[in-house]
């Protein structure tokens, strides 16, 4: 089984999301042994935001491309490669401004990719990147989970619920520190409340995967 693990949170050893995706991935590791684990860490080896030199080899053309072209193209087919070949992903989304850091954008961009991640149909669009577990380590400085104007304001998790869906992905769940800048007490409570669900998620998942075994 081929685990991504994924950071994009700037504030380093600081931060709440990438301490979560390492406990996450550690106890997948733990519950499914033999797991390879390839690491991206985006805030240090984030790609080229989108540019047209990057759109080029996507509209169809493949002659005379220029060398920005070629270089842009394999930053987004190395990134593209990486994420079809994982069987499980886990990203490390902190809440940046009601969204989602830029250098965690940019990978979502490189990923969109015709006929790799999706493509049109009669029917319309269908997502080519099934069968993969997604889960999302989500933190948030406030709490906008419990309320209506709350999560009007979220463009976090209710994007990357949306984007990976459009790639075909089905099974994302989400492991959430939320109010973690509410003080240490509120801190410390919304992670207890995340390692809690980490271990829930991963042991269900596991549970999951041995009933599909005895039935087969």
């Amino acid at each position: 089984m081929q685990l991504l693990h994924i950071d994009s949170a700037v504030t380093g050893e600081q931060s709440v999301s990438r301490l979560l995706t390492a406990q996450i991935v550690q106890a997948w590791k733990a519950a499914h042994p033999g797991t390879q684990v390839d690491y991206l860490d985006l805030a240090e080896n984030a790609p080229a935001h989108f540019t047209m030199d990057a759109m080029a080899p996507r509209t169809g053309q493949t002659e005379g491309l220029t060398e920005a072209q070629q270089r842009e193209n394999a930053v987004s087919e190395r990134l593209v490669r990486q994420f079809l070949a994982a069987d499980v992903v886990v990203i490390g989304a902190p809440f940046y401004n009601f969204a989602i850091p830029t250098q965690l954008k940019a990978w979502i961009d490189r990923l969109a990719q015709p006929g790799r991640t999706f493509r049109y149909t009669a029917d319309g669009p269908e997502g080519l990147a099934k069968g993969k577990t997604v889960i999302i380590a989500s933190s948030r400085g406030g709490v906008y989970s419990t309320s209506d104007a709350g999560r009007a304001m979220d463009h976090q998790e209710s994007y990357l619920r949306t984007v990976l869906g459009f790639f075909g992905v089905t099974d994302v769940r989400i492991v959430r520190a939320e109010g973690v800048g509410m003080g240490p007490d509120a801190k410390a409570q919304a992670l207890a409340a995340a390692t809690q669900a980490i271990q829930a998620e991963v042991q269900a998942r596991a549970a999951n995967q041995a009933r599909i075994a005895q039935a087969a």
